[in-house]
């Protein structure tokens, strides 16, 4: 048996829990990787939301969405991930299968434009509230920096506490890693 590193794992978290025809949310569209697993996930009649606070993300994921052929699959969104229950439109409530968050900074972006743990709580609220029963969300939580430290430590502390009658909540880490490796917190919702 080989153990899957961090990303494979989110990834194959996503794909059971989506199904074509399934709304999903990227939380975080960075450089747009995850919005296109997504996009293929949901199939032709599906649909993803993807926001990101970064015009640079949005225009990275844009391209990336183009260039893969399922532009038309997406809603990208210029705006915090915490507005995700005004920006659905009321009519996907209730169906969104999984969501993802890569939490930290942009990669290869501004090191100083970092996910905040008041903006991603309120999103995992919002998203609880709006998702379908046994949908999934997906938290990669890079803390190699100190704001990634500090959120690190907040969501811990928030998702411990989420009410087992609520979400089940898994945490995936290697606990023997240097370097402050990421890890997975998952929340499925009941």
């Amino acid at each position: 048996m080989k153990l899957d590193r961090i990303l494979p794992y989110s990834r194959k978290l996503l794909e059971l829990a989506i199904n074509e025809n399934d709304i999903a949310v990227d939380a975080t569209v960075g450089n747009g990787h995850d919005t296109v697993l997504l996009a293929n996930l949901v199939g032709e009649n599906g649909h993803v939301f993807g926001f990101d606070i970064q015009e640079s993300a949005i225009e990275n994921t844009t391209f990336r969405l183009k260039e893969n052929q399922v532009a038309h699959r997406v809603t990208l969104v210029n705006q915090s991930h915490d507005q995700i229950k005004n920006t659905i439109p009321l009519h996907f409530h209730g169906k969104i299968s999984a969501a993802i968050f890569n939490l930290g900074y942009l990669p290869g972006g501004n090191k100083d434009i970092v996910t905040k743990p008041q903006s991603t709580i309120h999103a995992i609220e919002q998203l609880l509230e709006i998702m379908s029963p046994e949908g999934i969300i997906v938290l990669v939580i890079y803390h190699g920096h100190e704001q990634g430290e500090i959120e690190r430590d907040q969501l811990l502390e928030y998702t411990s506490n989420i009410d087992q009658k609520v979400a089940h909540v898994l945490t995936y880490r290697f606990t023997n890693q240097m370097n402050n490796p990421p890890f997975i917190i998952a929340i499925e919702k009941r």
